[in-house]
């Protein structure tokens, strides 16, 4: 239950739903591109995990392979850094306030997610 209300608050107030438009838009924008359809494809998989963080992880994903290894070193350079970043510079300043902190742990969870994308999945916590 306390996995629902701060996965709802997350989307009100921590910026879920910006998150989640902003890496849905990138993710079109990679399908547009047709070379960059596995990026699209990781964009929204940080979407779908940045609208509902709390009580999901990341786990790395069977099968991946090299391939998965060199294009997220590609996603690395193009975007994986900034948007890393950005998490990090947004959790730091969630935790600044009380009330924030849980949400900006939930910043420091997408930031391996925003930096190395391909080659996981989304799994729901026990």
């Amino acid at each position: 239950m306390i996995r629902f209300v701060l996965n709802v608050l997350w989307l009100i107030f921590g910026g879920g739903i910006v998150l989640a438009v902003g890496y849905g838009i990138a993710a079109l924008i990679c399908f547009l591109l047709v070379v960059t359809i596995p990026f699209g494809v990781a964009a929204l998989r940080l979407a779908n995990y940045s609208l509902w963080p709390f009580g999901r992880t990341l786990v790395p994903k069977p099968g991946a392979g090299a391939g998965s290894g060199l294009a997220n070193v590609l996603w690395v350079v193009l975007a994986g850094w900034w948007l890393a970043l950005s998490h990090i510079v947004a959790g730091v300043a969630l935790c600044v306030t009380l009330i924030g902190i849980p949400f900006g742990i939930a910043n420091f969870k997408l930031v391996p997610a925003a930096f190395w994308p391909l080659g996981r999945e989304v799994a729901d916590l026990p």
